[in-house]
């Protein structure tokens, strides 16, 4: 019950925040190139890295050094289909190291609290919506990421699994703690 709960908000708030964002580009059937690439799937890549991050210039950085990654292995790419999947995994991954550089650095400072959004889209949330952003900032790094990708991303278990380096059991788990430990941290007062 409580689950199902989070669940909605997480559904809600990360959907209203991917309708602001706009429709994913759709597929042509020419091959892309990476300037087609980096026009069509930049912005959104940075605003994912910034759920993960919480900092739109390190989540900027991030996603630099994924299309830097992309751009050094181009001519041994197999399928350009594949490209977005590669560039969702290296964001994902160099989402994941500057959280552990981070949290190396800081190791007995706690972190400070930093908006993922700029002030102008939190004005346009909701209450509701600006409290679930709250609460998902306060969870570990994986439980963030899965439900980032599932509810933001709008990716499937699958999709998850090969973006996060998780089994699909694990991406379930990881999912259900998640909105367990989101429905408590919305309940207690601020």
């Amino acid at each position: 019950m409580l689950e199902g709960n989070a669940e909605r908000s997480v559904e809600a708030t990360l959907g209203h925040l991917r309708v602001m964002d706009g429709p994913a580009p759709a597929q042509t059937a020419a091959p892309l190139t990476l300037e087609d690439l980096y026009r069509q799937h930049r912005m959104r890549l940075v605003r994912l890295a910034i759920l993960l991050v919480d900092e739109p210039a390190t989540a900027e950085d991030v996603v630099q050094e994924a299309f830097t990654g992309l751009h050094r292995n181009w001519g041994r790419l197999r399928d350009a289909a594949a490209a977005v999947g590669y560039l969702r995994t290296a964001v994902v991954n160099g989402s994941r190291s500057v959280l552990r550089r981070r949290k190396t650095a800081r190791e007995y400072v706690p972190p400070h609290a930093v908006n993922a959004r700029s002030a102008e889209s939190l004005a346009m949330l909701s209450s509701e919506h600006q409290a679930v952003v709250s609460a998902l900032s306060k969870l570990p790094p994986r439980q963030r990421e899965v439900l980032v990708l599932r509810y933001y991303g709008g990716l499937s278990e699958a999709e998850i699994s090969e973006a996060a380096g998780i089994s699909k059991g694990t991406v379930k788990s990881t999912a259900s703690r998640a909105l367990e430990a989101l429905q408590k941290a919305m309940q207690t007062p601020q």
